[in-house]
């Protein structure tokens, strides 16, 4: 459908009403020519545009982030520190990380902050945007100096923009929902700790998590749902069956104990054998390396923060965050033929990640760990039919275990190694494979998506995200 408007003047929320007011009632965000945009904000030329609500991610999205800055406010006035960043959650809500000056937030601060937002939202206030210089940011933001240290890292000359809702103003991107009512239910879901930019070396923050809802009805439905998720936690079930502990001593390192093992051992004869039968090859790689090595395969310049590290006679050496490095050297190891392709190597080897204290979450987040890894050697033109092969063994055995899962092409980031033309082939490669293995174009239900900037710093990848039971 087309519908005429006037340059710097038609909103897409003037659209929206002209089409319906049901529409315009539920709309959150736009997307014009495919990028957010918020339903007040003027449109600059003829475009492409699309009304979001609650029922889209990008509607989401936006109503947690609008959210995340009420929290903020509210945080702001009753602790009076700091505020850094809050963003919104893929995977559901939003939080927010302020500098506290060692005050402690607490479970008995949940209520209140909830009647600080409910306030807020209630009070139908509407997010201005705001389009500063980088001196007028500096001037605004002086009192902050998280906000300072994030805005001195922008170029020169670029344009920073801020929200305005009532007399609360954060720095950010946007964009946000229309008005504060369109949050009609909303609740504070735990508290951590985090550090400054996720490096242990700056300041420690206090991080309160939310979610919130354009329906009342969907925040019961959600608090229905935690109830439901408590009594499948499988830290609790871990504990009850005595299948495995964790130790203070430790951090986010499981000890399997031995009702634990029997499971585990099933589990990777079980995946053995499936290697077996799908030609792959197992080796078992060291778990230290020279730093040398991780300086060849780039994990020293982009994922040292990442890596435990320690010094012996005085050469540096890197505990394995993953397999990828040690599979090359074997590989390497002497001459290959083509005909000896592909080659399918698969290790259950030990590794490490320097994951943040904070983040640290039973068996889903450690900093010690193995899976069923494997790297596949192949000649360019055997690429497809292994990704392919790849996936159908992926889709065996997650439907042994009745998991639904959804597929992502994750794309070069801003911070990458190797040519960019090898990437775009690359990328091109994983899309034809994704297109073949589902059935789909990009972007089709039941098929896959662009998840645009997230591929690892070596290349692009196929995400796979899985579903549990709820």
């Amino acid at each position: 459908t087309v519908k005429d408007g006037i340059k710097s003047k038609t909103s897409p929320m003037d659209i929206a009403m002209a089409i319906s007011e049901n529409l315009a009632k539920k709309a959150l965000v736009a997307l014009v020519n495919g990028k957010e945009w918020d339903m007040e904000r003027p449109l600059e030329a003829d475009c492409s545009l699309k009304i979001c609500d609650f029922e889209s991610l990008e509607g989401k999205m936006v109503l947690w982030h609008s959210t995340a800055h009420m929290l903020g406010e509210a945080m702001e006035y009753k602790y009076k520190g700091e505020l850094c960043i809050g963003p919104p959650l893929e995977e559901g809500g939003f939080y927010y990380d302020m500098h506290t000056h060692g005050l402690t937030v607490t479970d008995a601060d949940f209520k209140d902050l909830e009647n600080r937002v409910d306030k807020i939202a209630k009070s139908k206030r509407t997010f201005q945007r705001m389009e500063l210089t980088k001196d007028e940011a500096r001037t605004m933001f002086s009192y902050n100096k998280f906000k300072m240290e994030l805005i001195e890292k922008l170029e020169e000359g670029t344009t920073i923009t801020a929200y305005r809702d009532g007399p609360f103003i954060d720095l950010c991107r946007g964009p946000h929902v229309p008005h504060s009512h369109r949050i009609k239910a909303m609740t504070v879901t735990k508290i951590g700790q985090a550090y400054w930019l996720g490096k242990p070396e700056n300041p420690s923050l206090q991080r309160v998590y939310g979610i919130s809802f354009p329906d009342p009805k969907l925040l019961k439905e959600y608090k229905m749902f935690l109830e439901e998720a408590a009594k499948r936690d499988h830290r609790l079930i871990g504990k009850n069956q005595e299948l495995f502990m964790f130790h203070p001593l430790s951090p986010g390192s499981a000890f399997f104990l031995p009702h634990g093992m029997r499971i585990y051992n099933a589990l990777v004869q079980f995946l053995r054998d499936e290697y077996w039968k799908r030609g792959y090859l197992e080796v078992n790689s060291p778990n230290v390396y020279d730093f040398a090595l991780w300086e060849t395969s780039g994990h020293a310049q982009n994922y040292r923060e990442n890596m435990f590290s320690f010094t012996v006679e005085n050469r540096e050496f890197g505990l394995k965050p993953m397999n990828c490095p040690g599979h090359c050297l074997i590989f390497g190891s002497k001459n290959r033929s083509y005909r000896e392709l592909p080659i399918r190597m698969a290790d259950f080897g030990v590794l490490h990640r320097n994951e943040a204290s904070g983040a640290l979450t039973g068996l889903t987040r450690v900093r010690r760990f193995q899976q069923d890894d494997a790297h596949i050697f192949c000649m360019p033109e055997q690429v497809s039919q292994e990704v392919l092969g790849y996936l159908d063994f992926l889709k065996y055995v997650y439907g042994i275990f009745g998991f639904t899962f959804e597929l992502d092409l994750s794309t070069r980031p801003e911070k990458y190694m190797g040519e960019l033309s090898l990437w775009n082939k690359a990328e091109a490669e994983l899309g034809e494979a994704l297109e073949q293995f589902t059935g789909k174009k990009c972007g089709e239900k039941g098929g896959w998506q662009i998840n645009a900037g997230d591929g690892a710093f070596y290349g692009p990848k196929i995400d796979i995200k899985i579903f549990d039971a709820l």
